[in-house]
């Protein structure tokens, strides 16, 4: 049963305790993942043991925490303008390369004989971040708590945080797309480099967009001025 599908309104009550079932089951296969990452992501594609609601969810609190980060840490730790701090630019400046790499990881997958589906690197992405959630939002609170002498212990939990998502990572695109960890790297190296491409052409597109409506503004502009 599509898990998605018993959570909307128009399904049955049993459906919708269903989706709900499944819909917890796979929020709680999140920790199985980070814990037992070469069988989690295994099971987590292959076993559909992950959902995508879960997947939203988790790419939601990720975003969340990040947020949360910035604004409620104490400033003995990070230095942001709180003030100045727009939530949907900050939001956007981590979602749209995020959907980017999965982008990119999809599309070049043909030319590497890669086995994952988008739906499939898009999950394994979102669950490879559950450990910067578990993480990093009890460091917000812990900032609070702690002088500067005790830093060390902050930034060595938030860099932990950060390689065990990258390790994570690492690991869910290789059991996706059924490589050797050799196979991999390289894989990884021109996801990212691919992901930059679409950023330059995506760049290239709008720059020219712009260009295109400002001379026809300025032709518009140019006949109202001779014309009247």
């Amino acid at each position: 049963m599509n898990a998605a599908k018993s959570l909307t309104n128009g399904a049955s009550p049993a459906e919708r305790r269903a989706g709900w079932k499944r819909y917890k089951a796979s929020m709680r296969y999140g920790l199985y993942v980070i814990f037992h990452p070469f069988d989690g992501f295994w099971d987590l594609v292959h076993e559909q043991r992950g959902s995508l609601p879960a997947a939203h969810t988790y790419l939601f609190l990720f975003l969340l925490t990040y947020v949360l980060r910035l604004m409620l840490t104490n400033f003995q730790f990070i230095t942001a303008p709180i003030q100045y701090i727009n939530v949907y630019e900050q939001c956007g400046s981590l979602l749209f390369p995020f959907l980017v790499l999965c982008v990119s990881n999809w599309a070049l997958s043909t030319l590497f004989d890669g086995k994952g589906r988008f739906r499939d690197i898009y999950m394994a992405m979102c669950y490879a971040l559950v450990p910067y959630i578990l993480i990093q939002l009890p460091l917000i609170l812990v900032s609070n708590m702690i002088s500067f002498d005790e830093a060390a212990y902050y930034q060595v939990l938030g860099s932990v945080s950060v390689i065990w998502c990258v390790f994570l990572v690492f690991v869910g695109l290789m059991q996706v797309h059924d490589y050797t960890p050799g196979k991999t790297v390289i894989f990884l190296f021109f996801t990212v480099f691919g992901a930059l491409v679409i950023l330059f052409l995506i760049l290239v597109f709008f720059s020219l967009l712009s260009d295109a409506i400002g001379f026809f503004v300025s032709l518009y502009r140019e006949i109202a001025f001779r014309l009247y």
